[in-house]
């Protein structure tokens, strides 16, 4: 009689290749004064810690943190650029100079990136805490790398997310609206980009987290004006745990097979050209979303992706969000400044490609610079999907 390995069921629609999932931090402490209850597991954790920032802004909540923690052997750390490989370097060689056990993040996503990025070189745990809630970085297994200059080079998939995520509403009510704002559009791409990247998936966790993310959008889209009208309130912090958690958690369920697609890569395009740097991450998504709606549109011969677009404006405009290349100081953008979005945005191994149809740099050009200028907000359209 056959060996039949139990290993290898003939389930139809099952998953083809082992997928490994790294879906959520060890723990999650959330809420007011998360950060005052977690010093008991950050202590646990790591006795001699290096404390990571970068922003002035944030500054007095680093200072704050490391005379709450009481432990004589911790040191602070300045980024002096985004998460870039030089930093990174330099800082792993005081991080090892220093024989320190813990690296603690505290500031925005490229801060957050560093230090899960540089916890995972030297071996060590890390703790991230956000200092808005702009993007979902402190839930993450994944880094984003930049220049110094500060243009996307690269990502890395990290082997674990942070060993503890300490989500504080208290900190987070300290960022300005439009980190809100700007985590609300990198939250609502998990939507626009995974409904088409990974919408046929027969792999059930992957259908489950793209339908988490209908979940997620449809929740911001009901709640994101009580956010904004009563920071503190129950609805915005709903709101906020959706962009700094949910969003996460998201990724975490749905792994590799579960992508973004054109908004992220259109953003790392734009990362390419100096004036729009400054800009925050969820707002260079945000313009990211309108042009693959385009593409949608267009190229895919989709549309009902022009309703989407208007519904977006509306939301936009009450949100403060960019709505055009303009409003991201790319008004006027020349030939070469659009050959060098489009070469970066379609070269091999982009996130473009997970699109189900092929996409042209020509075609993209043309996207782009139907996105340039700002067009009329529409009254009122009903959300699709």
């Amino acid at each position: 009689m056959a060996d039949i390995s139990p290993f290898t069921p003939a389930v139809a629609g099952s998953i083809d290749l082992a997928a490994v999932h790294a879906v959520a931090p060890q723990r999650v402490v959330r809420g007011p004064g998360a950060l005052q209850a977690a010093l008991p597991q950050l202590r646990a954790l790591t006795r001699h810690p290096v404390l990571l920032g970068r922003s002035p802004a944030v500054a007095p909540h680093r200072q704050a943190l490391a005379q709450q923690l009481q432990l004589p052997g911790s040191r602070q750390l300045l980024l002096h650029h985004d998460c870039c490989d030089r930093d990174l370097l330099r800082l792993e060689a005081t991080v090892r100079q220093l024989q320190a056990d813990g690296v603690i993040a505290l500031g925005g996503g490229k801060v957050l990136d560093a230090g899960k990025l540089l916890a995972h070189r030297c071996g060590l745990p890390c703790i991230a805490i956000p200092g808005s809630a702009a993007t979902c970085a402190g839930w993450t297994a994944l880094a984003n790398v930049y220049s110094e200059a500060g243009a996307f080079i690269y990502d890395v998939a990290l082997d674990r997310c942070p060993e503890l995520l300490v989500f504080d509403h208290r900190l987070i009510a300290t960022a300005p609206a439009r980190t809100m704002a700007s985590g609300i559009a990198d939250a609502m791409a998990k939507w626009y980009e995974a409904s088409l990247s990974s919408g046929r998936s027969r792999d059930g966790l992957v259908r489950q987290a793209v339908e988490q993310a209908r979940l997620l959008r449809d929740q911001l889209l009901l709640e994101y004006e009580d956010a904004l009208g009563h920071p503190g309130g129950a609805a915005w912090g709903r709101v906020v745990e959706s962009c700094g958690l949910t969003a996460g958690l998201i990724g975490g369920l749905g792994g590799a097979r579960c992508r973004t697609a054109a908004a992220h890569a259109v953003h790392n395009g734009l990362t390419q050209l100096a004036p729009c740097r400054h800009w925050l991450h969820g707002e260079k998504v945000a313009v990211g979303i309108l042009v693959q709606l385009r593409l949608e549109e267009v190229v895919a011969g989709q549309p009902l992706a022009a309703v989407a677009r208007d519904q977006l404006l509306q939301v936009y405009g009450k949100l403060g969000l960019p709505t055009s290349l303009a409003e991201l100081g790319l008004g006027k953008l020349d030939t070469a400044q659009l050959e060098a979005v489009s070469s970066f945005t379609c070269r091999e191994g982009s996130d473009l490609h997970h699109l189900p149809f092929a996409v042209t740099p020509t075609q993209l050009e043309e996207a782009l610079r139907f996105c340039t200028q700002p067009r009329p907000i529409p009254q009122s359209v009903q959300p699709r999907g």
